[in-house]
């Protein structure tokens, strides 16, 4: 049988599982373009089709041989959702595809969900781009170097912008259609103080083993409504951007500087390494479970309180943690503007642009190299359109809460 009359039939699977399973939003993971095509590693029942389908009771080594051609022939998106659907046939299926499927930092590619929390590549960034929403106060992740002319690029990450009396939260997902903490799609949001100046960034799952707890009581609240602590409305401080106040409000390029609790700074030495997430948590009552309630142990998260201390916090014991700061532009006579290499990537002068590198001390032994290598860049190229390509050790979810950052309004730094 030939590879593609294989994937054509993976296609008429996926179809028939998604006709099968219409309970509640599961059918919506199939069939929406703004959805992610595999919800993140919970295990699901298995149906009827997939126990009657020929393709579940296939030979170990010939199973492994068909997923691994599809893998390599199947390598950018939209077409790469086939390797998605091979995971979604059923159980013995999605562990050797999980198997072959590399991590970002190992290929350069995004593929499930999880993909989105790991860091990216070492050698090369990857290339994705927002399209800003002013109506809506939305903003979307897609993957790919600029909007293409069908609107078919694959979407990462929604995020949406929400107003308070005293902060600002960009609430982030894995769907542009629900913004929802209590979803399965939530994955993290950003939350700005009353200047615009700190940006405290919030993962919905622990990035590392060792956790802070909070003493706090502990009921979680969402929406000042006491609900269940079964909810995935995590949050876990991750990191923090701080831009610098401009007091005497000079023209110039905005300065920042980032802390990222959850990658430590010899992660960017030679032979350093970032603690990687494999799945999402397959329950998140191993997150909330009662044996570490009992034991005054549970994580108490307030998702509607600004206070900040009542948030676990990632530690990393005796390491220090990243940081990263704005790379300094240079003023260019003729064109009477700040000038950045950003590749041809940026087109439109914006104080939204910006390019991170890490700023480490000489005693952290990092080479040259590494001190200049941009992680992150961000720039405009149109309307409501921006660049955005990252790098090792930063992962998509992290990149996209910096970019974030810039869109707030800063009237002590401007």
């Amino acid at each position: 049988m030939s590879l593609k009359s294989i994937m054509r039939e993976l296609k008429e699977m996926k179809d028939g599982i998604g006709n099968i399973s219409k309970r509640g939003g599961e059918s919506k993971l199939w069939r929406s373009r703004t959805r992610s095509h595999v919800a993140p590693d919970r295990a699901q029942p298995e149906s009827k089709f997939v126990d009657q389908s020929p393709w579940a009771n296939l030979p170990p080594e010939l199973l492994l041989d068909i997923i691994q051609r599809v893998e390599e022939s199947e390598a950018a998106w939209p077409a790469r959702a086939v390797v998605v659907f091979c995971a979604a046939v059923c159980r013995s299926w999605r562990e050797i595809t999980k198997e072959i499927v590399k991590t970002p930092e190992q290929c350069g590619r995004l593929t499930f969900p999880i993909s989105l929390k790991q860091p990216g590549p070492r050698e090369s960034p990857i290339q994705c781009y927002i399209r800003r929403d002013r109506a809506t106060s939305t903003y979307l992740l897609f993957y790919g170097l600029v909007p293409s002319e069908g609107e078919s690029d694959k979407l990462l990450l929604a995020a949406r912008k929400v107003r308070r009396a005293t902060c600002s939260d960009f609430v982030i997902s894995l769907a542009a259609d629900d913004f929802s903490r209590a979803s399965n799609t939530y994955v993290g949001k950003l939350r700005s103080n009353f200047l615009g100046t700190k940006f405290t960034i919030y993962d919905s799952q622990p990035p590392c083993d060792s956790i802070i707890p909070s003493t706090s009581r502990s009921n979680l609240r969402f929406h000042s409504k006491q609900v269940s602590p079964r909810l995935p409305a995590c949050n876990y401080s991750i990191g923090t951007i701080t831009y610098e106040f401009n007091v005497l409000r000079a023209r110039g390029p905005r300065r920042m500087h980032c802390v990222l609790h959850s990658i430590p700074v010899s992660a960017i030495q030679e032979g350093g390494t970032v603690p990687t997430l494999s799945v999402f948590p397959h329950s998140f009552d191993e997150q909330l479970s009662p044996l570490a309630s009992s034991r005054g142990n549970e994580p108490v998260i307030d998702t509607r309180s600004p206070s900040l201390p009542a948030t676990p916090v990632c530690s990393l014991g005796s390491g220090k943690p990243l940081t990263l700061k704005n790379k300094a532009p240079r003023w260019h006579e003729q064109l009477q503007c700040w000038c950045l290499n950003f590749r041809g990537r940026v087109t439109v002068a914006s104080v939204k642009n910006f390019q991170l590198s890490a700023a480490v001390d000489p005693s952290h032994n990092v080479s040259l190299e590494e001190q200049e290598k941009v992680i992150l860049q961000f720039g405009k190229i149109g309307k409501d359109i921006f660049t955005m390509d990252y790098q090792y050790p930063l992962s998509a979810f992290q990149a996209f809460t910096i970019c974030l950052s810039s869109f707030d309004t800063k009237p002590a730094c401007e």
